[in-house]
C-alpha cells in the first residue's frame, strides 16, 4: 500500500493535536487517492475535521489509507460521482462492517455521508447509511459533531434520534416509506413518530468566504493545482440543471476578503491556479479579478477556469487565459436551436455563441469546447440540424480555432423543474446522427456514453427499493447489462427499469425525495415547468 503518497502533500492549514478522549473518526473518499484529493469538497471537509481537537481523523481511499483506529466511532463518506457507491460498499467490508445500516450494532460506528450525490437524492443509498448530511457543510458539519458528542456514550437508537434533530441531518431509518404495491408508486414517506421532523431541509451556507484548497500535491489528478471557489450556484437557472437549482441562491466570494487572500496563499506554494464555480465569469467583480491576475508577478502562473458563461468571453479574458497557459475554454450551449434553448431557459443567441468563438481566437486561444445535450424534452430532429448548422457557422467565423462538441443525453434530476421527465428513448440515435453529420464537416464530436446516462437517470430518480439492486449489481460489474440482469432477478420486488428511467411522472406523484426540502418549493418548480412547456419567443 503506497501510503507515502501522503508525504507529497503541502498543507495550507495547521492540523490540531487531538485531545486524549478525541473521537476516533475515519473520513473516506470512495475512489483512489489521486481522484479524492482533487475534490475540493473532500479537501475542505477533511481540513475542517482535522482542525478540531475533539476528533482524531484518519483518511481512507480505495488504494491507500492513514493508520486506522481499531474502534472508530464515526465513519464518513464524501460522494461526488454516483457509480462510486460500489466502492463505499467495498470499503465498509474492508473495515469489517455490515453494509446494511439495520445490521450494524451499538458497538459499531455511525456511518454518515455527504456530498452532491447524496444532497440531490440519497434514497437509492439510504439503507447503507445511518445518517446523511444534506447541503453545504460549513455549519452543518460542526452541528453534527457537537450533537454526536452529546450522545456519544448512548445506544445507537438514541444517537440517531438525537442526530435527526439537527437541521440538515437525515436519518433514513427514522422515515418509513410505503408503496401501493411492491412494483407501484410511493404511497407515503412519514417519520416513524412525532419526535422526528416530517421534513429534512438542505442546509445553505450564506457567507461570502467560499472554499479554497487546503492541500496542494503533485499526486493529485490535476497536478499541484490550488483551487479557489469563486461562485456557488448559478444565476441562469437552466431548467434541467442540478448545479443551479439545488444550490440556490447564487453566492459570490468577496474579492478583498476571500478571493485575493486565498489566491495569494495558494500561489505562494504552487503556480497552478483553478477558479471553480458553475458560472465563474458571472462574479460581479470578475473584471477586477482578471486585472489582479494579470499583474507581472503572476506571469508564470497556469490558470484554468472551470466554466465560462458564453456571452462573457471577451477578447481580454481570452488574452489573459492564453498568457496564463490556457489553450482552450469550455462553454455550455445545450443546443444550436433557439427553440430548445428557450425551453431550458438558456438565455443565449447563436450570434453570441459565434462572437465568443471569434473573441477566443482573437485573444490567442487555440480551441473551444462546446457542451451540448440531446433528448431535451421538446427537442425534434430539426433541432439537431440547427446544432450542426451552428457548428458550421462557428467554423466559418473563426477558421483555425479547434472546435469540439461534447454532448450528453438529458438526464432528469431531483429538485429541478425537469425532475418529472424521463430520458428520451431516441437519444442514442440522435448522438449517432450528430456524430455522422459533424464528421462530414471535419469537426470533433465527443458524445458521453448513452448507457451511462441511463444508469445516471436510474440513480438520480431512484427510491429505496433500488438498494437491493445496487447490492446485486456490484457483483456483476457496472455495465448497463449488469443493471438489466439485476432487474430481471428482482422482478416483482420493485418497478421495472423503464419506470425510473423513461417514464414521464405525473405531477401529483409522491417523489422519492418528497420528504427532503430543496431550495425551492415544488409549486415553484411546477411553474417553471409550465414556462418550459410554453416557451415564449424572446
Amino acid at each position: 500500500m503506497n501510503s507515502d503518497l501522503f508525504s507529497y502533500e503541502r498543507l495550507l492549514f495547521t492540523p490540531a493535536t487531538p485531545n486524549a478522549d478525541a473521537i476516533p473518526t475515519i473520513f473516506a473518499f470512495p475512489n483512489e487517492y489521486t481522484v479524492g484529493i482533487t475534490s475540493l469538497g473532500y479537501q475542505v471537509v477533511w481540513a475542517t475535521l482535522v482542525a478540531r481537537i475533539d476528533l482524531e481523523v484518519s483518511r481512507l481511499f480505495t488504494d491507500i489509507h492513514e493508520p486506522l483506529p481499531r474502534q472508530p466511532e464515526l465513519v464518513g463518506f464524501s460522494l461526488s460521482w454516483e457509480l462510486d457507491y460500489v466502492n463505499i460498499l467495498n470499503l465498509l467490508e474492508f473495515l469489517e462492517l455490515p453494509i446494511w445500516a439495520i445490521k450494524r450494532t451499538d458497538g459499531q460506528p455511525i456511518i454518515f455521508g455527504g456530498g452532491p450525490v447524496f444532497t440531490a437524492n440519497p434514497e437509492p443509498f439510504a439503507d447503507f447509511f445511518d445518517a446523511i448530511l444534506l447541503g453545504d457543510g460549513e455549519n452543518l458539519l460542526g452541528d453534527f459533531i457537537e450533537a454526536y458528542k452529546e450522545v456519544r456514550t448512548a445506544d445507537k437508537q438514541t444517537k440517531l434520534r438525537h442526530l435527526a434533530k439537527v437541521p440538515g441531518v437525515y436519518v433514513p431509518s427514522l422515515y418509513e416509506v410505503t408503496y401501493y404495491d411492491p412494483t407501484g408508486n410511493i404511497k407515503s414517506i412519514l417519520p416513524v413518530d412525532l419526535e422526528v421532523p416530517p421534513q429534512v431541509e438542505k442546509q445553505t451556507y450564506r457567507g461570502n468566504v467560499l472554499s479554497a484548497s487546503t492541500v496542494v500535491t503533485e499526486k493529485a489528478a490535476w497536478e499541484n493545482i490550488y483551487m479557489v471557489e469563486v461562485v456557488r450556484s448559478c444565476p441562469e437557472m437552466c431548467r434541467f440543471c442540478l448545479a443551479s437549482y439545488l444550490t440556490l441562491p447564487f453566492r459570490t466570494a468577496s474579492l478583498e476578503e476571500s478571493l485575493i487572500p486565498a489566491i495569494e496563499k495558494g500561489l505562494a506554494v504552487t503556480n497552478r491556479l483553478g477558479l471553480l464555480g458553475a458560472s465563474v465569469t458571472q462574479h460581479p467583480e470578475f473584471e477586477q479579478l482578471l486585472d489582479y491576475l494579470s499583474q507581472p508577478k503572476y506571469d508564470d502562473i497556469r490558470l484554468s477556469i472551470s466554466s465560462v458563461r458564453t456571452n462573457t468571453v471577451t477578447v481580454k479574458l481570452a488574452e489573459t487565459l492564453a498568457k496564463r497557459d490556457t489553450r482552450s475554454i469550455t462553454i455550455a450551449v445545450e443546443s444550436g436551436s433557439e427553440k430548445v434553448r428557450r425551453i431550458v431557459n438558456k438565455k443565449l443567441s447563436n450570434d453570441e455563441i459565434i462572437q465568443t468563438a471569434i473573441n477566443a481566437k482573437l485573444g490567442g486561444l487555440k480551441g473551444i469546447k462546446l457542451y451540448g445535450m440531446v433528448g431535451i424534452p421538446g427537442e425534434e430532429l430539426a433541432d439537431l440540424s440547427e446544432t450542426v448548422g451552428m457548428m458550421r457557422d462557428i467554423k466559418k467565423a473563426a477558421p483555425g480555432l479547434r472546435l469540439t462538441l461534447g454532448c450528453s443525453t438529458f438526464v432528469p434530476k431531483s429538485h429541478t423543474p425537469f425532475q418529472w421527465f424521463g430520458v428520451n428513448k431516441d437519444a442514442e440515435k440522435r448522438l449517432k446522427l450528430l456524430d455522422k453529420d459533424l464528421g462530414k464537416l471535419g469537426l470533433e464530436f465527443r458524445p458521453e456514453s448513452y448507457n451511462w446516462s441511463v444508469i445516471q437517470a436510474l440513480l438520480s430518480r431512484g427510491d429505496r427499493r433500488l438498494s437491493k439492486l445496487l447490492e446485486l449489481v456490484r457483483h456483476y460489474g457496472d455495465s448497463l447489462g449488469s443493471y438489466r440482469r439485476a432487474f430481471k432477478e428482482l422482478r416483482g420486488q420493485l418497478p421495472e427499469m423503464d419506470f425510473y428511467v423513461y417514464t414521464e411522472w405525473e405531477l401529483d406523484l409522491i417523489l422519492p425525495w418528497s420528504h427532503l426540502k430543496g431550495p425551492l418549493p415544488v409549486e415553484t418548480l411546477k411553474k417553471h415547468l409550465e414556462m418550459a412547456r410554453s416557451p415564449t419567443t424572446p
